[in-house]
């Protein structure tokens, strides 16, 4: 008897897509969310970093922006890379399939990825490297790029802070979860769906440059032994903390750690107004980086 499978997926995988990667059926969005498509009209998009922003704790528009992309690059990628490096199957993720929620509770994101169509795509087995292409590029030219820029501009906040936000988290999808999986064949599949976004031309993001490659750069050393791929930008994370909290790949960090300090996310000893003008110091530095 053939294994009981959902919308073509196996009950393994329909388990890691639904409770890890959070997907769920549009009927069950919650009321904190719009249609994809909607979020590209300013004044939309406008009103929800407005509601957004004092939820995260975020002080501006700018912050509240930045923080929304790291949990929609976790959603938006999370579940349609596995899909696609694990299940070898493609999850519909257009503007018109794709529902943004963007709740927030009790100081954590509890947002999912709600689909209207969850069925799992399949190709001939010897088109898979074109199928390839189309999910990505339908992925990220069709739908990251123009929500990213819309964020970008109604949010005034840097273009290259938003996708290097995106980067970290498909780095952390292919190095730490999908790299311990069990499967020769399964690894195998996902290093080389790693290595093609790496390489993949800058059309399919929809971008005059390659986000995935643009940011993966080697690791540095650690006070604590380790090593950590310091980010190049700030994602504005301390903003919306106080006492100010950091990540633990922060650029603010890197030369703290090179100097001994305490590892990531402890408490920063400095007053606010030294942490502020450090700030407006170094952004512009990590943004042209």
């Amino acid at each position: 008897m053939s294994a009981v499978r959902v919308n073509g997926f196996t009950s393994d995988q329909w388990h890691y897509l639904t409770d890890t990667l959070r997907l769920i059926p549009a009927s069950r969005a919650d009321g904190r969310s719009l249609g994809a498509r909607e979020l590209l009209d300013p004044e939309r998009c406008r009103t929800l970093l407005a509601q957004v922003a004092p939820s995260i704790g975020a002080p501006e528009r700018r912050t509240a922006a930045s923080l929304l992309t790291k949990r929609l690059g976790f959603l938006l990628t999370g579940a349609p890379l596995y899909a696609l490096s694990v299940c070898d199957r493609g999850l519909d993720l257009s503007l018109d399939n794709c529902v943004i929620e963007f709740a927030h509770d009790a100081g954590r994101w509890t947002s999912s990825l709600p689909l209207r169509s969850l069925e799992g795509e399949t190709w001939p087995r010897g088109d898979r490297d074109m199928a390839r292409r189309e999910l990505v590029q339908r992925l990220f030219a069709g739908l990251i790029a123009p929500i990213w820029h819309v964020l970008e501009t109604e949010g005034g906040v840097s273009s290259r802070i938003l996708w290097e936000n995106l980067a970290v988290r498909v780095y952390s999808l292919y190095e730490r979860r999908l790299a311990r999986l069990e499967g020769e064949a399964v690894r195998t599949r996902c290093a080389e769906d790693f290595a093609f976004l790496r390489d993949a031309e800058p059309d399919l993001y929809g971008l005059d440059f390659n986000p995935i490659a643009r940011f993966f750069h080697a690791r540095s050393g650690t006070s604590e032994g380790g090593t950590e791929r310091f980010r190049r930008t700030c994602c504005l994370y301390f903003k919306a903390t106080c006492p100010a909290e950091y990540c633990q790949t922060c650029p603010l960090l890197k030369p703290r750690e090179a100097r001994g300090a305490p590892a990531a996310r402890r408490r920063h000893a400095s007053t606010p107004a030294r942490i502020e003008a450090a700030t407006v110091q170094a952004t512009p530095g990590w943004e042209r980086s």
